[in-house]
């Protein structure tokens, strides 16, 4: 963990912790590949935090662990202080792709967390799937079918799948990297939008620098692999995209994953 740098933005107690959380696999000749070093990090309750690096760093990784959807090799998990031990309907993950099953209509597709969690009643939460399509901007198409949507509205509908369950961490791994460019911004305004509205934790990968310091209120800097937490930065400024701060914010974060990747593919001194 770099020294001088806070793990959390926020002054109330941590809502998810990593302690000493390490990811180690074994190749086919029984090599030991560390995809994830030893890691201390912590998400404050309504954080937004954007985690960037060179490709191969860990990063798809780290969400992978704190989903559950993987175990680590060492180290702790903890959720409200208690350790975790597998995916939780308080923690829910967008992925890069919709993953929308085309068979089923846009509400359907919604409610599906709700059916594998056997979650009842089933009214409430078909009220809640109803005003998480209108605030995504989907109202009217609860029947349609996921053919019937374009890229960025697919996603729309797979964000308010995962709101479904009303889960506490919200994490997403390039959810926006398929969009063009200005579906891409719209989406980054209507997520930061939803977000600042639901209060919800986001843990946010991407590999664009822009789009970190856009949406963050904090962002995570990952080095090449064995990936590690190298920097920490605190964004906290309102609207950056027309100020000054806003470039140089991004400028110098680009530099410092620059330097990482083109450090890592020249080796050992």
């Amino acid at each position: 963990m770099p020294d001088g740098l806070p793990q959390a933005r926020t002054e109330a107690a941590p809502l998810l912790t990593l302690r000493g959380v390490e990811k180690t696999y074994r190749t086919l000749r029984e090599a030991r590949l560390v995809a994830l070093s030893p890691t201390d990090l912590s998400f404050g309750p309504g954080e937004f935090v954007s985690i960037v690096g060179p490709s191969g760093c860990g990063k798809t990784t780290l969400l992978n662990l704190i989903a559950g959807l993987i175990r680590p090799s060492a180290g702790e998990i903890a959720f409200h202080g208690r350790p975790g031990s597998g995916p939780s309907p308080e923690v829910a993950m967008v992925f890069q792709r919709p993953v929308l099953l085309p068979w089923r209509r846009v509400m359907d597709n919604v409610l599906l967390p709700v059916e594998v969690l056997g979650l009842k009643p089933r009214e409430k939460y078909l009220a809640r799937a109803r005003d998480l399509l209108a605030m995504v901007g989907l109202a009217g198409f609860e029947d349609a079918y996921p053919r019937e949507l374009s890229g960025g509205m697919q996603q729309r509908a797979a964000i308010a799948r995962t709101l479904a369950v009303d889960p506490e961490i919200l994490l997403m791994d390039e959810p926006f990297g398929a969009l063009d460019a200005q579906t891409r911004r719209i989406m980054q305004e209507e997520l930061r939008a939803i977000q600042q509205r639901t209060k919800k934790t986001v843990v946010f990968v991407t590999h664009d620098v822009q789009e970190a310091v856009l949406l963050a209120d904090r962002i995570t800097i990952m080095s090449p692999r064995p990936g590690r937490i190298s920097h920490l930065i605190e964004v906290g400024l309102e609207d950056m995209l027309a100020q000054p701060e806003f470039t140089a914010k991004s400028e110098h974060i680009w530099r410092l994953v620059k330097d990482m990747a083109e450090s890592a593919m020249r080796g050992p001194a």
